[in-house]
């Protein structure tokens, strides 16, 4: 049963849209805050969809994902005790906040690159580091470099790849997606 070819078809069609940018804008800004999932997966189609513009995608990933990363931030400063608090122990994700705030202790700055960087669920950082207070400008400047160095990382990987990485990567899509769901897994049984 193949489920992840049709989607990587749909994620081309959408990276061809008239208004794919504002979309990518819009999924950049809310992955930083709340939203599952990463604008990787529509920066990577559009950049090599359209490889001319790719730099340009990267540009529009990073400057959003960064003023998510800053409103994260606040929601955190401001609201984390009177709204976000009581949702999270409810949610029961009261020990990811925990195991946040160890990491920021051990790490400081640090860990808000690796996560700008990495799979790791950037709002988490986001929003904890605002509750944490942490100083504001190395907050921003990590979150630029990290968040910066993935996407043109990726839009570079696509722009360089082209259409051989196009129907290399088709050839490959179904086992992709589901090791991606198995690393998801294995990360959230070690995580809890």
């Amino acid at each position: 049963m193949k489920i992840f070819e049709p989607c990587y078809d749909m994620a081309l069609r959408w990276a061809k849209h008239k208004h794919a940018s504002k979309y990518l804008g819009g999924l950049s800004f809310s992955e930083s805050v709340f939203f599952p999932i990463p604008p990787d997966v529509m920066l990577a189609p559009m950049a090599m969809s359209q490889p001319h513009k790719a730099w340009r995608f990267a540009l529009i990933t990073t400057i959003a994902s960064i003023i998510g990363g800053i409103a994260g931030y606040w929601l955190g400063y401001f609201a984390f005790e009177a709204w976000l608090a009581p949702l999270i122990e409810k949610w029961g994700y009261t020990h990811k906040i925990d195991t946040a705030t160890g990491w920021f202790e051990t790490y400081g700055v640090w860990i808000v690159f690796l996560a700008g960087f990495s799979p790791i669920p950037y709002k988490i950082f986001t929003v904890s580091a605002g509750f944490l207070q942490m100083a504001f400008l190395p907050f921003v400047l990590a979150s630029t470099v990290g968040r910066g160095a993935r996407f043109f990382l990726v839009a570079g990987l696509m722009r360089w790849g082209g259409a051989p990485m196009e129907q290399k990567l088709r050839q490959y899509v179904e086992f992709l997606g589901w090791a991606v769901v198995v690393i998801a897994v294995i990360a959230y049984l070690i995580l809890r």
